[in-house]
């Protein structure tokens, strides 16, 4: 299953990934909390460094919509 992620980190921000894998997410949520958030993103290596939380939209976002 494919999806949306969108990972807060805290007052850095947020970052959005988008069609990835529900395992993924859920390798990032495990993370959340955590000084240093890894995950593998297309064969390579991933540091988001601290995640706060990381909430998942299944299949694309309607970004037009006004999410």
């Amino acid at each position: 299953m494919k999806g949306t992620a969108i990972l807060f980190q805290g007052e850095h921000g947020v970052k959005i990934l988008e069609n990835i894998d529900k395992a993924v997410y859920e390798e990032i949520r495990k993370q959340c909390g955590c000084v240093k958030c890894t995950c593998s993103l297309k064969q390579e290596m991933k540091n988001y460094n601290y995640v706060t939380r990381v909430l998942w939209q299944e299949d694309q976002v309607d970004w037009d919509y006004g999410y």
